[in-house]
């Protein structure tokens, strides 16, 4: 029986990268674009694809930050997945190689218990192009989730994980239930269900 379920946050529980659409503000959506899809198929290690990416938005107004932040288009079925996980006792937690101004502000949207992200350091209203948090590398969501396994006394068998890209590689290692969500290649061959309809109420059908 499930009792965690965790979810990638870019193209899984909204529909599209954050880091993409404040890059396409600044004129330089294709470059960051690019970066992001080889960083994403596993080409790219992830802690340095973050740091170029974020580099390049140096200069970025906080605020249009914070309003882009605010206005994401979420995955379908998002919240409805979400909330059915919550009604059978289940713990929904999102853990994302993005940012934190995206995902706690959706948490109270899409009805997850907490997230785990990145913080963009920002200095007179300005992004500085640096960036820390709680996912920054190729190991982070393993490592994060082997310990919130360990404080909920949750077992491997009693978690589910879902992403789209190489950066979720590392929790699909420590779950029982591994959804690929419209994903890359790469962690298509590491799942044990995999979706290609963006409709995330689809896995309420498997599981």
């Amino acid at each position: 029986m499930l009792k965690l379920a965790v979810f990638d946050f870019d193209s899984t529980l909204m529909d599209g990268e954050t880091i993409d659409f404040f890059a396409e503000e600044l004129g330089i959506g294709d470059e960051v674009a690019s970066i992001t899809e080889e960083a994403m198929s596993g080409r790219l290690d992830f802690f340095e694809s973050l740091q170029q990416r974020v580099g390049l938005l140096k200069g970025l107004d906080y605020s249009v930050v914070e309003k882009i932040s605010q206005n994401l288009p979420y995955m379908k079925g998002a919240k409805e997945t979400i909330a059915e996980l919550k009604s059978r006792g289940i713990k929904v937690v999102c853990f994302s190689g993005g940012f934190r101004t995206a995902t706690t502000y959706a948490k109270d949207i899409l009805g997850y218990d907490a997230d785990f992200s990145n913080a963009l350091h920002h200095k007179d209203g300005k992004l500085t192009g640096l960036v820390g948090g709680d996912m920054m590398f190729n190991f982070s969501k393993g490592d994060m989730l082997v310990r919130l396994q360990r404080i909920l006394g949750v077992t491997e068998e009693e978690t589910l994980v879902c992403g789209d890209g190489a950066n979720d590689l590392s929790m699909f290692a420590h779950a029982g239930t591994r959804v690929a969500f419209c994903a890359r290649e790469i962690l298509q061959k590491e799942a044990n269900i995999i979706i290609n309809e963006k409709d995330l109420t689809k896995i309420l059908e498997k599981i």
